[in-house]
């Protein structure tokens, strides 16, 4: 087979587009669980822990100075409050990913439990059954 033949048959196999989907379906997932982060969740933390925005929570590691051109220049900081941000998120993200799955698996039982068996599978209990009698 030629170079072209061989990227049509990967580029164009069913795990292949099943696998683009997916990402495509998960970016879009994921994209609506950060707004719902950024949008609902974050504030409510930061109005608990009365302060403006999550990135605000810092620790200094210094004091702030002033560079030649007069403009002050602040300290380095830890920043524990985006790191608290990001760890909600993923475990937001990662709770919704776990949910998809559970749901999906569920689905593909039922549509295992509903398809009917294959015909060798029929033929062999019938033989299975009249050997039996």
């Amino acid at each position: 087979m030629g170079f072209i033949q061989d990227f049509k048959d990967f580029a164009f196999k069913g795990n292949l587009i099943d696998m683009a989907v997916g990402i495509i379906m998960g970016t879009a997932a994921a994209a609506i669980v950060k707004s719902f982060i950024d949008n609902i969740i974050s504030p409510l933390i930061a109005k608990i822990a009365q302060v403006p925005d999550m990135s605000s929570l810092t620790i200094p590691l210094g004091e702030a100075t002033v560079n030649e051109a007069g403009e002050t220049v602040p300290a380095a900081a830890i920043q524990y409050g985006s790191f608290i941000q990001n760890v909600i998120d993923f475990t937001i993200l990662a709770f919704v990913i776990f949910i998809a799955l559970k749901i999906a698996a569920r689905w593909m039982k039922k549509a295992e439990a509903d398809a009917p068996p294959p015909a060798d599978i029929v033929l062999l209990t019938e033989i299975r059954d009249a050997l039996k009698k």
